[in-house]
Formats: C-alpha cells, sequence, structure tokens
C-alpha cells in the first residue's frame, strides 16, 4: 500500500473515530439532559402549591372572627347555643378530616330546646390550614391542643372548658389529654381516628384491623408515615387510587352514612350549604388535608394508653362513642383502647357506621351523657 493510500486511510479512521466520539458524548448529554428534567419534574410533583392568602389585601375575604395566638397566626371560629356569658358548660368543637367550623354535628343533631335547657354554649374553629384559619407548617401533635387552650383564654372561657371531636378531630382530643388536662372539664371523642403504629397497641391486633382496610388506604397511611414528603404527590397521582376519604369511595361508606349524607345535602339555608362545601380546602388541598394525614398517622410521641385520667381528683369524665359498623376506623381498636383505659365511658352504638353523630338526636344524647354525668 502506497504512503497516500496508508494516510487517507488513516485520514479515514481518524474522522470515524471522533465521528463516534462526538456520537458518545451526544448521548451522554441527552442522558443527563433527560436525568435532570426527571429530577424536575419529581421535585415538582412532590412539591405542593403555597396555600392562598388569606384577608386583605390581596388575601381570600374573610366571612367569621378569627384571634390572633402568640405566635402571629389565627384561627376562625363560629360560635352557637346559649351566650357564653349566661353558660353552664362551654364546650370547644374540633372539626374532622376535610371538613369545617360548619361541620358541627351539634349543629344537626341537637335540639336548641336540648341545648338551652343544659345551658351549652358551643364554640367550632377552624384547625390551621382549613377554612379562614392561618397554616401552621410546624403543627405538631401537641401544637393543637395549645391552640385550643390559648382559644379558650381569647373567648375568656374560664379556667376549665370541654373539647369534643369527631374523626381526626376526635384523634384531637388525645393531644388535650395528654397535654392540657389541667384545663379539662370533660372530653368526647367521637369516632376517633386512630394511628396504626401507636406502640401500645397489640401488633396481632392492629395488623388484623389494618388487613381489613381498603388497598388504596393501607398504602396512603403507609405513604403518610413513612414518606410523609411524598403525601401530596401520592394523592395527586394517577396511577394509583389515594385515600379513600379524598377519593370518596363508597366502600368506606355503611348505610347510615348514606342517610346521613343524604341528609346533609337536603340544608336548606344555601349559604350554609356552600360554606360546608367549599371551606375545607379553601386555601388549598396541602396545608389541610395532607398536612392532616401526615400528623395523623405520622409519628406520636404518645399514644391513648400512655394517657392517666385527668379527673382523679376532680369532677369530669371521658366519653368515647363508636358505631360498630364504622368502616372508616376499626371498632376493635377503639375496644381495645377503652378496656385499657378503665376510666373512659365507652359508648358502642349497634348497626351505625361513622358519622353517627350527625343523625337525629345523638347531639341531644352525647350531651347529656357528658354534662348529666358532671
Amino acid at each position: 500500500m502506497s504512503k497516500k493510500d496508508l494516510s487517507a486511510s488513516s485520514s479515514h479512521t481518524t474522522r470515524k473515530h471522533k465521528s463516534n466520539c462526538s456520537s458518545g458524548e451526544v448521548l451522554k448529554i441527552l442522558l443527563v439532559v433527560l436525568f435532570a428534567e426527571f429530577c424536575a419534574w419529581a421535585y415538582k410533583a412532590t412539591v405542593p402549591p403555597p396555600p392562598k392568602k388569606l384577608g386583605p389585601p390581596d388575601g381570600l375575604p374573610l366571612t367569621s372572627p378569627r384571634i390572633q395566638l402568640r405566635d402571629g397566626r389565627h384561627l376562625s371560629y363560629r360560635e352557637h347555643g346559649v351566650s357564653k356569658e349566661v353558660a353552664k358548660s362551654k364546650i370547644i368543637y374540633v372539626h374532622c378530616f376535610d371538613c369545617s367550623k360548619y361541620n358541627d354535628p351539634f349543629v344537626f343533631s341537637a335540639s336548641p330546646a336540648v341545648i338551652e335547657e343544659l345551658g351549652v354554649y358551643i364554640v367550632a374553629f377552624d384547625r390551621p390550614g382549613y377554612g379562614e384559619s392561618d397554616p401552621n407548617p410546624k403543627r405538631t401533635v401537641k401544637s393543637l391542643a395549645l391552640d385550643i387552650e390559648e382559644l379558650a383564654d381569647e373567648l375568656n372561657l374560664g379556667e376549665r372548658f370541654y373539647v369534643v371531636g369527631f374523626s381526626m378531630g376526635g384523634q384531637v382530643i388525645w393531644s388535650c389529654l395528654k397535654y392540657i388536662p389541667h384545663r379539662l372539664a370533660g372530653a368526647v371523642l367521637l369516632s376517633p381516628a386512630v394511628n396504626y403504629w401507636w406502640h401500645n397497641l397489640p401488633s396481632k391486633l392492629t395488623n388484623e384491623a389494618y388487613s381489613r382496610l381498603l388497598q388504596q388506604d393501607q398504602w396512603s397511611f403507609r405513604v403518610a408515615h413513612y414518606l410523609p414528603w411524598l403525601t401530596y404527590w401520592w394523592n395527586t397521582q394517577l396511577w394509583f387510587p389515594g385515600y379513600s376519604v379524598i377519593t370518596k369511595n363508597p366502600a368506606v361508606y355503611s348505610l347510615t352514612d348514606i342517610e346521613v349524607a343524604a341528609k346533609l345535602n337536603t340544608i336548606t339555608d344555601p349559604y350554609l350549604a356552600e360554606v360546608m362545601r367549599t371551606q375545607p380546602r379553601l386555601q388549598g388541598e396541602f396545608e389541610s388535608i395532607y398536612r392532616d394525614m401526615n400528623i395523623g398517622w405520622g409519628k406520636w410521641e404518645f399514644d391513648p394508653i400512655d394517657i392517666q385520667n385527668p379527673f382523679q381528683n376532680v369532677n369530669g369524665t371521658v366519653h368515647l362513642w363508636m358505631g360498630d359498623d364504622d368502616r372508616t376506623i376499626p371498632v376493635t381498636l377503639q375496644r381495645y383502647i377503652a378496656q385499657q383505659l378503665g376510666w373512659i365511658k365507652y359508648h358502642e352504638i349497634v348497626g351505625v357506621g361513622h358519622t353517627f353523630s350527625f343523625a337525629d338526636e345523638m347531639g341531644d344524647n352525647i350531651l347529656r351523657a357528658l354534662l348529666g354525668s358532671n
């Protein structure tokens, strides 16, 4: 082969090598770009949007009175019953998951006559991030109990007051019994949410109860407990169903729950119907329902069985009400908690589901059981 041919061959090989190198470099760059795009998408998918602003000058209009807490946040509230100046008993009501201060069972199931007879004043408030109450990004299991204590002081409810909570709000009552027992005159837990990782619950019992949950709820609770930073993404992605209460899966509703829902759907007051529908997620979903999940099924520093009877030396009682056909909260775990805490007055109602407290006359029964025993 001539020198000219060798030179041509060498030049061809060099160009081919440069071409291969160029293709390899382009592929690497493309992979890096794709990976960066994926990371940006994943980050955006897991980071929720900020909550909507409340109040002037450029926020959502405020329609209810609010008190200001020591840290600058505000809690919005709604009062009903007799005036607090003449009330014999003052109750702070804590609403459930994906609800607001307007979802108060005593408004729908307690008669004005009984409220007047017992001299009951009731204040319901929006939990942080719900309705017109400011979010609390630093919210903990303890912080809401302290918020309730501040609310009572700002409204001049006296040294002792009653607390009542439904579902996720009922779970909050355990925090009140733990952290502010000295301020309580009595307490009621209505179908309270349970945390399957409370350390005093027997694993056999929790595993059995957990296995009976819908698969979508099992996964939603696992995410909230182990990977709380993914809770928003898990419940907004479209590949797998999120928490059944959010997706409104009918499988979690008993016959009596459906009847209660039908009752609430016939509310004739258009304003009340509208605020019940719009207030829960008024500021967005993360600071309300998703932070609720992270707290409710997250890591607790105590569980109910750690709590001592707050009324050993003073008058007062704690009542836990539960329906045996509750398809949202396992009745078996409530029975166990009530058995371990002998000072709890446990009421189990046959044939009713999760929302029984909104059924006709139930508010009267709950108030009479609480206030008639103190």
